[in-house]
């Protein structure tokens, strides 16, 4: 049985809350956290306060009262739940139990009907064995240096995956992922920051947009002021929920080493660090993982990704990585035409064109990545020319043979 039993209250007004508070009170099992007449408030506080056990009155707005409890009940099945009310109307106490409390508590209160109500809340209480919080795959597509294709990039790999996954902008001053999934979002990142104390599952899902059944979009914001407003402890609150809902989090970070960057950064589970094989992205993807190293990354967290790779360009790779001191894990083909018209299209090229040499290899890449904890996608296989000939030549050869019977 637990020692203690955190409370959260309900009640239909003052007099009413000074009357239970006085009754829990006497029991010193009992830790009062909250309370008040707001449904909607006091649901805030249950989210953010994570209390054992709610007691909700009946009597202002039983309508109001029930649907908390249904709420409560269905989004935290771990918590005891008690109704209670001045009426004993066995049609009051019936529906309160089928909305999902567990218990009721005639008031008046009497100090052995609460020692018994509470003697079961705690008993239930201590059989709740809070299951283990899922934790999603996260990865950060990232460069220190613009224009190495770390947004084309980080939605393809997203794409890549036939897992719940979603996609997250945090170039927050000038995000343009929504122009590579061809979606329109009405929400952005800075919203579910706002609401970053009260998220359960269906407000993370109102906030993103959706690309597919399986692919989702949480966007920057559309207004330089919204952005001004993310501080990094809402990113790190909100990459942790998105870790909660969603199989595989894909990151496009700022090419910065900015607060909001490495609050990203700091959570990925692995980081893809892009380059082209020019001299300044090359200087700068040195300096990048120097940086890494003063933070205190292993380098098995790093994967460093060749982009526009071209046997023409006349640079010795080998050279490359001795002056980097690190392997190159993958290489991504240079198709300018390619890659533009998936852009143009508003999909992922995984998608628009997924037996590309580039899809090929960002598959591959997607694979090495998840680690086999995220399934990924494989394009339906070609059909063979001769099938599709022999298709077009069926209905030839059974009109041949209807008219040799006539």
């Amino acid at each position: 049985m637990t020692k203690n039993i955190s409370i959260v209250v309900l009640s239909a007004g003052l007099e009413s809350f000074k009357e239970i508070r006085q009754g829990l009170s006497a029991d010193d099992r009992t830790r009062l956290l909250a309370g008040g007449n707001d449904a909607d408030q006091l649901y805030d506080e249950v989210v953010r306060l994570k209390p054992a056990a709610a007691l909700i009155t009946l009597d202002s707005n039983p309508e109001q009262a029930l649907a908390l409890i249904k709420r409560l009940a269905s989004e935290r099945p771990a918590m005891a739940i008690v109704s209670a009310a001045k009426s004993d109307s066995s049609d009051l106490i019936l529906r309160s139990l089928r909305a999902g409390a567990r218990d009721f508590l005639r008031l008046p209160i009497v100090a052995d009907e609460l020692r018994s109500v509470l003697d079961r809340a705690a008993s239930f209480v201590a059989e709740q064995v809070e299951a283990p919080k899922k934790k999603g795959r996260m990865i950060s597509v990232f460069s220190s240096k613009g224009g190495c294709g770390t947004s084309f990039i980080a939605a393809n790999l997203a794409a890549a995956t036939s897992a719940r996954t979603v996609l997250v902008d945090l170039n927050l001053q000038s995000g343009d992922l929504p122009l590579f999934l061809g979606v329109d979002p009405k929400y952005s990142i800075a919203d579910m920051a706002e609401n970053r104390s009260r998220l359960d599952e269906s407000l993370v899902n109102s906030f993103v947009t959706p690309y597919s059944s399986n692919l989702f979009l949480l966007a920057s914001p559309r207004e330089v002021d919204a952005a001004d407003e993310v501080e990094p402890e809402h990113i790190f609150e909100v990459l942790q929920r998105l870790r909660e809902s969603y199989d595989f989090v894909v990151l496009d970070p700022q090419h910065t080493f900015d607060s909001i960057t490495l609050a990203a950064l700091d959570q990925s589970d692995e980081i893809v660090l892009v380059l082209t094989l020019d001299i300044p992205a090359i200087r700068s993807t040195q300096r990048a993982l120097e940086t890494f190293d003063r933070l205190g990354y292993p380098r098995k967290k790093i994967k460093i990704i060749v982009n526009r790779f071209s046997k023409q360009i006349d640079l010795d790779l080998q050279l490359v990585e001795k002056f980097l001191g690190e392997p190159v894990a993958g290489f991504i083909a240079s198709d300018y035409q390619t890659a533009v018209t998936s852009i143009n299209l508003g999909q992922p090229l995984v998608h628009s064109d997924s037996n590309s040499k580039i899809a090929q290899e960002i598959r591959r890449l997607a694979r090495m990545i998840a680690g086999g904890a995220v399934p990924i996608a494989e394009p339906a296989p070609k059909k063979p020319f001769w099938s599709s000939l022999l298709k077009r030549e069926q209905p030839q050869l059974e009109m041949q043979t209807t008219m040799g019977k006539v």
